[in-house]
């Protein structure tokens, strides 16, 4: 018979509370490591210690993560946190992502890849917590387009979007731009029309390095000239594996 927390999964603070109680995590000195977290109140009957040795990095990997857990305690012990990598968890509930998200005001980092977020819907209310964010992973999730879309449109601070390995064969354009992406990594999916990717430059206007290895892209169908237009500040565009290779300095 399998573990409960296998059939049923863990919260974020059960997780973050096991790993980084001072029995499993001493405090070490340097910054961001080991900082001791005591919170001002801790609900009755927790699972949280008194304290937590959290460094201002978490990594949270492979954990069965399913859910958020109570959110006061999110926000009493994660406000110093800046960069949070749950990858390879159970999340596929986006309600229970941004219960996550919303109590640690200062994230800049999220990696997402490898939770089963295909097909799941986000609802506007939800992607509203996401406008701190400056960097998001979402390899291998099979997010889907729409969801992208919505999420790039809270996240008005984006600068980094990682999007591999989500067997994606076309793209739909944004009404909106997002103005801030500078970097979209988006290597290992199925991109073969030109015209797929001529959508990212009036999604991504600022756009500076496009990362598009693995996709069997046939051929670049514009001249540098038009290119440059496309991409008014793009300078590397990488399409190692798709027949075409070109940096633009």
């Amino acid at each position: 018979m399998e573990p409960l927390q296998d059939v049923f999964g863990r919260t974020f603070v059960e997780v973050m509370s096991e790993k980084y109680s001072p029995e499993n995590f001493p405090v070490r000195r340097g910054p961001g490591i080991g900082v001791v977290v005591v919170p001002i109140t801790c609900p009755q009957g927790s699972p949280m210690k008194d304290r937590l040795n959290l460094p201002s990095i978490l990594v949270l990997t492979g954990c069965g993560i399913n859910r958020a857990g109570d959110q006061a305690e999110i926000a009493a012990f994660c406000a110093h946190v800046i960069e949070l990598d749950l990858s390879h968890n159970k999340l596929q509930d986006w309600q229970e992502i941004s219960k996550i998200v919303s109590n640690i005001p200062n994230l800049e980092f999220l990696n997402l890849s490898s939770n089963p977020l295909g097909g799941v819907t986000l609802e506007p209310r939800w992607a509203e917590c996401f406008s701190r964010v400056r960097r998001l992973v979402f390899n291998n999730t099979q997010v889907s387009w729409d969801t992208l879309l919505l999420l790039t449109r809270e996240t008005t601070e984006l600068e980094e979007l990682f999007l591999c390995l989500n067997e994606y064969s076309s793209v739909s354009a944004s009404s909106m731009a997002c103005p801030s992406l500078r970097l979209l990594h988006i290597t290992d999916n199925s991109l073969k029309d030109w015209a797929e990717v001529r959508k990212f430059g009036s999604m991504f206007p600022s756009l500076d390095t496009l990362i598009m290895a693995n996709n069997n892209l046939a051929s670049i169908e514009d001249s540098k000239d038009i290119l440059l237009k496309l991409f008014p500040k793009l300078r590397s565009i990488n399409l190692h594996n798709s027949g075409q290779l070109r940096e633009l300095i």
